[in-house]
């Protein structure tokens, strides 16, 4: 494929679901997975196939259950996100990759590290959480007030959270400017920079239409899998991990990447000033770059 087109796929999972993703950059490159936040989906903002191209990376983006083409999972946990990775890398022939979650994507790009060792090269996460029954952490704290309304409500009254998501999710549909002016008016002033930028916004636009395009299941699931045990353990993660945050964040707050950082082996933290959660859209290319930096066989079969 030339170094800027999109190839879309679907394939059937070993438990008989339909996951659809995309793969773009370098055809012969070294593959790295790319999860998307929550809400979310494949097409997500990401560099440029050309950009990709010349880093020499193959970047493999796809909907988790429930988001844009992928068939919903209900009850699904964080650690199922490691063989729906594995049953793609599978279906590409791939024996070895490197994985990066941003936001919500980040604990699913920890579960693949956890259950994949001998697969996953390096790990990295952008902007992301720590589990809910984190010991010793305030998990709400430097958190928007959407955000503690949002998690509460999926504590304390699921029926409700569920309604609410519903309600958001066909907005979002009807009219794609709201998600981003809903969270605009939560961001702190590095955010809204990031955001304001007119190529941007279009791709969260984007993103986040395709992400309900069959309601707001994945989003639902998401929440759902961060609030319950993860299903792995953070100490199995024995390969290079890099944990990027920035300090402004208040979505999902940098003390969430100092806790992680102080319990997985091998774990890197850089936290960057003056920046806040939306940066990550920004930093992307250098992190991509990191993943491949110690380059290993692509590892085709």
């Amino acid at each position: 494929m030339s170094q800027d087109r999109v190839s879309r796929h679907q394939i059937e999972t070993r438990d008989d679901r339909v996951l659809t993703f995309d793969v773009t950059g370098h055809p012969n490159g070294s593959p790295v997975f790319l999860l998307h936040g929550s809400p979310g989906s494949r097409i997500g903002p990401k560099p440029r196939g050309s950009v990709l191209y010349r880093l020499g990376i193959q970047l493999i983006c796809y909907d988790r259950p429930g988001y844009g083409g992928s068939t919903p999972k209900p009850k699904r946990s964080v650690a199922d996100a490691a063989y729906d990775i594995e049953d793609i890398a599978a279906a590409l022939g791939l024996d070895r990759f490197a994985v990066v979650g941003r936001s919500g994507g980040g604990p699913h790009a920890l579960a693949a590290a956890a259950l994949l060792p001998g697969k996953v090269s390096r790990a990295a996460v952008l902007v992301g959480l720590a589990p809910s029954d984190a010991e010793g952490l305030d998990w709400l704290s430097g958190m928007t007030d959407g955000n503690v309304r949002e998690y509460e409500t999926a504590e304390n009254d699921w029926p409700k959270h569920v309604e609410r998501l519903r309600l958001l999710a066909d907005r979002a549909r009807r009219d794609p400017e709201f998600m981003v002016d809903n969270l605009r008016r939560q961001m702190t002033a590095p955010d809204r920079q990031v955001v304001d930028d007119i190529a941007i916004r279009k791709l969260l636009t984007e993103t986040y239409v395709e992400a309900f395009t069959q309601g707001p299941f994945g989003w639902i699931d998401d929440v759902a899998a961060f609030r319950s045990d993860w299903g792995f353990q953070l100490n199995d993660i024995h390969g290079p991990v890099l944990l990027w945050h920035g300090a402004d964040d208040n979505f999902s707050p940098v003390t969430h990447a100092r806790w992680l950082a102080e319990r997985i082996p091998h774990a890197e933290i850089r936290v960057q000033e003056s920046t806040a959660h939306f940066g990550a859209v920004e930093v992307l290319p250098e992190v991509l770059n990191w993943l491949v930096a110690a380059p290993v066989p692509a590892g085709r079969h």
